[in-house]
């Protein structure tokens, strides 16, 4: 499997798991720096590695009165204080192709939406850009085809690619995980990566919003650390109920540690098989 470097970090970590985690949407300095701070302490205490996400602005939303963000140049500059203070890689989504160059001075990793994973100008540009990029899987794109998606950036000359599994669509406002999938995008030489909040949403479920099923994050993330995934991602919020986005599948701040250590426990005794 193709190894590169994202700032400190070694994807994949050849010791442990490595995250991919942060609130869905920078909803404002404090809550990003309270994440940021938890996050960190966390990781650190394990020396396990972990890039802070956290979206500048949300593009892809169920209804036309869905919060979007707090400004892009604002979010941004939290997103560069973050990695500053903390000494993490940042990840943010990129929709568009004007979004890359401004997204590019504050970010260490461009992250292309599941819905955007055929678009070649969006992920050509990404390349071009320089930075790692992770792009997640269509719910309607077979795991295999994930290849093609990674070779549009792969032919820029840039390969520091991630490939990540989050569900299928299973008939109207439901996805499913078929972890045979993790397998199949691993044969492309990209490291894979589960999100453990996406798979769970229920899109456009609860009355304009996308609801979701927080509930099954644990048991569905020890299954993506059996069939072998490099990282897991996941949205961490201190009050999911009253997010401003994905309020359904956050995982709560304080249930990060617990979920960290099952995960990182199992992959240990995976690794001594």
């Amino acid at each position: 499997m193709l190894k590169f470097s994202i700032g400190p970090l070694s994807v994949p970590d050849d010791k442990s798991l490595f995250f991919i985690a942060g609130p869905c949407l920078i909803e404002s300095r404090e809550m990003a720096m309270e994440v940021a701070a938890e996050l960190h302490a966390c990781c650190s205490a394990m020396a396990v590695p972990c890039i802070f996400k956290g979206s500048f602005r949300k593009a892809n939303r169920s209804s036309g009165s869905s919060f979007t963000g707090i400004g892009d140049v604002a979010a941004l500059e939290i997103l560069a204080e973050v990695r500053e203070r903390f000494s993490m890689p940042v990840l943010t989504d990129v929709h568009e192709r004007q979004d890359i160059a401004l997204a590019a001075r504050y970010v260490d990793v461009l992250q292309i939406p599941a819905f955007l994973c055929r678009q070649t100008d969006l992920l050509v540009a990404a390349g071009e850009s320089g930075l790692a990029v992770n792009i997640k899987k269509g719910q309607f794109m077979a795991p295999e085809d994930m290849a093609l998606a990674a070779d549009k950036v792969a032919q820029t000359g840039n390969s520091r690619i991630m490939l990540t599994e989050r569900g299928t669509s299973f008939g109207y406002h439901n996805l499913v995980v078929d972890f045979r999938g993790i397998a199949r995008m691993a044969r492309a030489g990209y490291p894979v990566v589960y999100d453990a909040t996406h798979s769970l949403q229920l899109p456009s479920a609860a009355n304009g919003v996308s609801g979701g099923e927080r509930e099954f994050m644990l048991p569905m993330a020890r299954a993506a650390v059996a069939a072998g995934v490099q990282a897991i991602f996941c949205e961490v919020h201190p009050d999911p109920d009253n997010a401003r986005s994905d309020a359904a599948t956050q995982i709560a701040l304080r249930d990060f540690p617990g979920l960290f250590l099952q995960l990182q426990k199992l992959h240990a005794c995976l690794q001594s098989l």
